[in-house]
């Protein structure tokens, strides 16, 4: 035992946002003198369903009570509720799923199952992609910030530009395993497919065997207006990587495939010993719930809608510092003539939390519980700090 007083520190790889949290309750956060926050950050969008939602709370707290340590070598209620559950969101021809416990996990499985029904090696990603940052994640990761001194990586992956159909048409071939492939891109500005590049990117996909995986960690659950972002495009995908909302807020994820691709899959090929554990299936069987019986699709598109609005208002008058609003749904941003770091301090000092996309985009990522007030809360704030900027406080 070590005797020497020390104190220990975490690994900085956070930038520190300098706000110690102490509690929070639906879309708000709290200080520890008690301040409150509007909360548009949300753990990077994993408190969609709102902070201690009680449902899940409750959900959690009576799996508590049961049984809190089962591996996935074995059966257990809440494995069979949540696969009940899960049959009324997922697309239909969508029949096997694997439970793991963040998202990277969940690409990394992805793209092994890509690679064992292909039998091929390369990958194909898009420019300003984020996929995780795990070695095989990170790999079909595009920024270079985050890939600097860490190559050579796991995967064979060529990065062609999003939205660009003739850069699909002649990349993707038979030697491709995957395409990973992000309905609206949350790390990279929050720029969403148009339909005809999906169309084409799941068309180019069926006719040269490769397999379309797609990444919904940020944007699946609702946060767009549908239960799957994917669902806008009218496309399927081969498999669908999924985490963050699903949760409430407890660290989950899962990859689900078509029956053609599962049933190619064997005993051993893969495992977590806290995949599926029992707690993080009751969080997932409570945010179902909330999902489907509060209309969370419906209130996100509604709210997006009322949200869009109002930031575009902001865009028109404050085009010395701004360029758009982008993203889809509560998936949104306005596009700044400049690194947002800076107007992300102020906002957090004067009662907004939120965080950036890309380089350039101020991102909002509030709870379906963001109300009117709520809204027009953060709206005049974000005018208020945007009109008053200097180009030279942020650089334009």
């Amino acid at each position: 035992m070590n005797t020497i007083d020390k104190s220990l520190r975490i690994i900085p790889f956070a930038k520190p946002r300098l706000l110690r949290l102490s509690r929070a309750y639906g879309q708000y956060v709290w200080d520890e003198t008690g301040r409150k926050y509007l909360d548009c950050h949300t753990g990077h969008g994993v408190a969609f369903l709102g902070h201690r939602n009680p449902k899940i709370v409750e959900s959690i707290k009576r799996q508590m009570e049961l049984i809190m340590t089962a591996t996935p070598a074995f059966q257990t209620d809440i494995a069979d509720e949540v696969l009940s559950k899960l049959s009324r969101i997922i697309p239909g021809d969508m029949d096997y799923v694997f439970f793991l416990n963040s998202g990277s996990e969940a690409v990394e499985l992805a793209m092994k199952i890509a690679r064992k029904v292909t039998g091929r090696k390369r990958f194909i990603a898009f420019r300003n992609s984020f996929h995780g940052r795990t070695m095989g994640a990170l790999s079909v990761t595009w920024n270079p910030k985050y890939r600097e001194g860490y190559d050579p990586f796991p995967w064979e992956t060529k990065f062609i530009p999003y939205n660009d159909i003739d850069a699909v048409t002649s990349t993707v071939d038979e030697s491709v395993a995957a395409v990973l492939f992000e309905p609206v891109q949350g790390e990279g500005g929050l720029t969403h497919a148009t339909q005809e590049f999906a169309r084409t990117l799941t068309e180019v996909c069926e006719n040269t065997g490769a397999s379309l995986i797609v990444d919904e960690v940020q944007a699946g659950f609702g946060r767009t207006g549908k239960v799957w972002a994917h669902e806008h495009l009218n496309i399927r995908p081969d498999i669908l990587v999924a985490g963050k909302s699903m949760g409430g807020g407890f660290p989950v994820s899962m990859v689900v495939v078509k029956a053609s691709i599962g049933e190619r899959l064997r005993e051993g090929e893969h495992g977590s010993t806290h995949g599926g554990n029992p707690l993080a299936l009751a969080a997932i069987s409570g945010g179902i719930d909330i999902l489907i019986n509060d209309s969370v699709p419906l209130k996100s598109s509604l709210s997006g809608e009322k949200l869009s609005a109002e930031l575009k208002k902001i865009v028109e008058c404050c085009t010395h510092v701004t360029r758009e609003v982008k993203g889809k749904g509560l998936m949104l941003g306005i596009e700044l003539r400049f690194n947002p770091d800076e107007v992300i301090r102020e906002l957090q000092m004067k009662g907004l939390l939120c965080l950036k996309a890309g380089t350039s985009v101020l991102r909002l990522l509030p709870s379906y519980l963001i109300n009117d007030d709520d809204i027009k809360f953060c709206s005049e704030l974000i005018n208020e700090v945007l009109s008053a900027w200097k180009p030279e406080k942020g650089g334009s």
